[in-house]
C-alpha cells in the first residue's frame, strides 16, 4: 500500500525557511506573514513528530532531524521549480500550429495576422494548409479552420463566419465583354470553377432559382487561381464574399448581379473535443472571433 502523501505546503514552507535560515525572510519570499510560516512549520513538525528548527536569538537553526529532511526536500523542490520553469518557457515559445485552407489564408487571414502578432508578441503562429478534413490524431496542429455545418462528433467548433456566394469578375470584363446585368447574361460568359469548390456555382444558381443556367466551365486547381483568372478577365467566378473584401475594396474584382446566397455551411474554428485550449489557443480564438465580427 502506498505511504500517505506528507503535507506539501508545510514542506515547501520548511524548505524555504531552511534555505534562508530566517522565518521573517521566508515569510517575505512566500508573501505571507511570519506567523503563517511558523504555523506551517508547526504542522510539519506535528506530522513528523520531531522538532525541525531551534529558535535562536538571531534566527533559526536546523536540528539534526531538520538537516536530514532538508538534504532530501531542498533538492526535490529545486528540481520541481526547474522542471516547471522549463515547461513554462517552452509553452511560451512554442508556436500555435494552425491548419487553414490556402484561399482562406491568402484572402482573409494573412492580411490581418500582423494585428494578432502586435497584440500577442509572445505567440508565434505556424500555418499549414490542406483541403482534406483535419485529423488531430494524425496531424500536428493545435487549431484548424474548417468549412461545414459545425457538427463534427470528435471536435469542438466555434462558428467564425458564413459562406456567402456571389459572382465576381474583372471590371475590365464589364467594359469590354457582353452585358452582365441579369442571370440570363451568364449564358454569354465563361464560368470559372475551383476544383475543390465545384458546387459553388450550382449552389448559387439553385439559391436564386436558376439551376438551368449551370454550364461546364474552365476549371482551376484552387480558388486562388480561379480568382486570379477572374481578375485577368478570363470569365466569371463565384466569390466567397467574406474572403473577397480586399479584392473588392481594391477594385481588382467587382461583385455582379446583386444576388448573394448564404450557404447552410460556414467557416468554423475547431479543436479536439475534451482538450482544453491553452493560453495560445484561447488568445488566437478570441482574436479570430473579434476579427470576423469586426
Amino acid at each position: 500500500m502506498d505511504a500517505p502523501v506528507p503535507p506539501l505546503n508545510p514542506l515547501h514552507v520548511f524548505a524555504v525557511a531552511a534555505r534562508l535560515g530566517n522565518l521573517t525572510r521566508a515569510a517575505e519570499a512566500l508573501g505571507v506573514s511570519q506567523s503563517a510560516v511558523s504555523r506551517q512549520v508547526a504542522v510539519l513538525e506535528g506530522y513528523i513528530g520531531a522538532l525541525l528548527f531551534r529558535r535562536e536569538r538571531h534566527g533559526i537553526a536546523l536540528t539534526s532531524e531538520g538537516e536530514a529532511l532538508q538534504r532530501e526536500v531542498g533538492p526535490a523542490f529545486e528540481r520541481i521549480v526547474a522542471a516547471t520553469e522549463r515547461l513554462r518557457k517552452g509553452s511560451r515559445t512554442k508556436p500555435l500550429r494552425l491548419r487553414v485552407y490556402s484561399t482562406f489564408a491568402a484572402k482573409w487571414l494573412l492580411p490581418r495576422l500582423h494585428r494578432f502578432e502586435a497584440a500577442h508578441p509572445g505567440i508565434g503562429v505556424q500555418l499549414s494548409h490542406i483541403v482534406a478534413p483535419v485529423d488531430f490524431r494524425r496531424d500536428p496542429v493545435d487549431l484548424a479552420i474548417q468549412l461545414g455545418d459545425g457538427r463534427w462528433p470528435d471536435l469542438e467548433a466555434r462558428r467564425l463566419m458564413p459562406d456567402v456566394l456571389q459572382p465576381v469578375c474583372s471590371p475590365r470584363l464589364l467594359k469590354t465583354g457582353p452585358p452582365l446585368r441579369v442571370p440570363d447574361d451568364l449564358r454569354r460568359h465563361r464560368m470559372l470553377v475551383s476544383r475543390y469548390r465545384r458546387d459553388d456555382w450550382k449552389d448559387w444558381l439553385e439559391g436564386i432559382g436558376r439551376p438551368d443556367l449551370l454550364q461546364d466551365g474552365l476549371e482551376f486547381t484552387s480558388s486562388v487561381l480561379t480568382f486570379q483568372a477572374a481578375m485577368e478577365g478570363l470569365g466569371v467566378a463565384i466569390g466567397q464574399m467574406r474572403l473577397m473584401e480586399p479584392d473588392l475594396t481594391s477594385g481588382s474584382l467587382v461583385a455582379v448581379l446583386g444576388m448573394p446566397v448564404e450557404r447552410s455551411i460556414a467557416y468554423h474554428v475547431v479543436w479536439p473535443k475534451g482538450v482544453p485550449l491553452d493560453h495560445r489557443g484561447r488568445a488566437f480564438l478570441s482574436w479570430l472571433i473579434g476579427e470576423a465580427n469586426g
